[in-house]
Formats: structure tokens, sequence, C-alpha cells
């Protein structure tokens, strides 16, 4: 029977094989040399999750590369069938001579990552029906309520969520990118914030995340799965 993985329990059950848990999601990318590759690999990955492919796998396939996602669709988690099918397309990638991995320190383009925007609000029951009809959103799974996230319903774009404000802050951007990457990706993502010209804004709350700013004030946090209590 499936069972719902704590972060950590989902975290360190995958790390070994070359997936990183993201956001309710474990994420790997297999670098490939062509688009035919990519497109054998896709399968591959499809034929070893059988049956439980449309419930769980989601596949981008790049000339460069393949990201696969897995998350149980009913759940809008990770659960135990996730782990063993992340496990398999693993093997099976090797097999066939690829390296499912997180892009951390490899030189790839960057690590696996989710992006999501924030933004901040007096009222979200009152602004969220306007975010979801210009950008054509839908509710995230589970999460239906008047002041839930929103989300691309093809998968494409990031995740939209609401933040709560007590009172206006005008003197304060009120939308912000959130960046979530592996928890052994943050500390060089961060670092390499403030190479390129940020600051620090706090970080008051790592590992979970830290807040940072452009030169102009515009935040960004990164994220990741780690100090939010399992």
């Amino acid at each position: 029977m499936e069972r719902i993985l704590s972060r950590r329990e989902a975290s360190e059950a995958v790390q070994e094989h070359g997936w990183r848990y993201l956001l309710g999601t474990l994420q790997a990318s297999v670098p490939v040399g062509t688009l035919a590759q990519a497109v054998g690999l896709a399968a591959d990955a499809v034929a070893v999750c059988g049956d439980d492919a449309d419930r769980h796998l989601r596949v981008d396939a790049r000339p460069d590369r393949v990201v696969l996602t897995l998350q149980s669709s009913h759940c809008a988690s990770v659960t135990t069938r996730d782990v063993e099918l992340a496990r398999r397309i693993a093997a099976a990638a090797d097999t066939s001579g690829f390296l499912p991995e997180p892009g951390i320190g490899t030189g790839a383009p960057r690590s696996v990552q989710i992006l999501e925007i924030a933004i901040d609000a007096l009222s979200i029951a009152e602004i969220r029906p306007f975010w979801k009809a210009v950008l054509g959103y839908a509710d995230e799974a589970g999460a239906e309520g008047p002041e839930g996230p929103l989300v691309d319903p093809v998968g494409q774009g990031p995740a939209l969520w609401f933040q709560r404000m007590d009172r206006a802050r005008p003197q304060r951007n009120r939308l912000h990118i959130d960046i979530s990457v592996p928890h052994d990706e943050a500390p060089r993502r961060v670092e390499a914030a403030l190479t390129a010209g940020g600051r620090l804004v706090s970080a008051a709350r790592a590992p979970a995340f830290w807040v940072l700013a452009d030169p102009e004030g515009n935040e960004a946090c990164v994220t990741t799965w780690q100090g939010r209590g399992g």
C-alpha cells in the first residue's frame, strides 16, 4: 500500500540514485546527446512505470537532456511508489548508458529546480480570481479554497501562491520569485546570487529559505525542503 513520505524520507530514499526532492516531487535530469536519445529514454521511463506512468510520471524531453518528475497525482505528494519508480528508472537509464543526476557541480546549465511566484495581498480572495483568469490557471489539487495556490493546468508555467499581509507596504515589492532547489545546491546558488550583485535580506529561516534582493530591491527566495519540520 502506498504511503505518503515526509520530506526527509523522500529525500534520503532517492538521493543516491541521482534524484532530488523538490516541493512534493522527485526530480532528476538525464543528459543526452540528441532529441532521438531523449525520446528513447523517455519511452524507457514510461515502460518502467507501466500502468503507473500516467498517475506518477512527467517527462520533459529536450535535445540535450530529459527532466523526469515523479509525484502521486491523487495526493500531490511523494509516496513509497514514487520512490520505487525513481529507483527503477535510474536502473533502466544506467543500463542504457545514461546517468540521472540533479545537475549539481557537474557543469550542467543549472540544477533541477521549481519556480513559484508569490504575491502579497491584503485580501487574497479578492485578487485571486483575477490571477486565475488572466493566467488561464486552475486550482491546485487538494487546495481548492478561495486562498489556495494556482497552477498551470498543462504544467508549463510556475505555480502562483498568495501570502497574506496585515497592512499595505508601499515601500516593498509585493511580488517575489521562489526558487526551490536541492538542499545541496542552495549554498552555491545563494553565493552565486550575491556574487552577481545581490544582497542577503534575511537568512533567519535558512535552510528553509534565504531572502535575497537585486540592487533595486526586487526579491527572490532560494528555498529547500530542509528546516520545515520533517
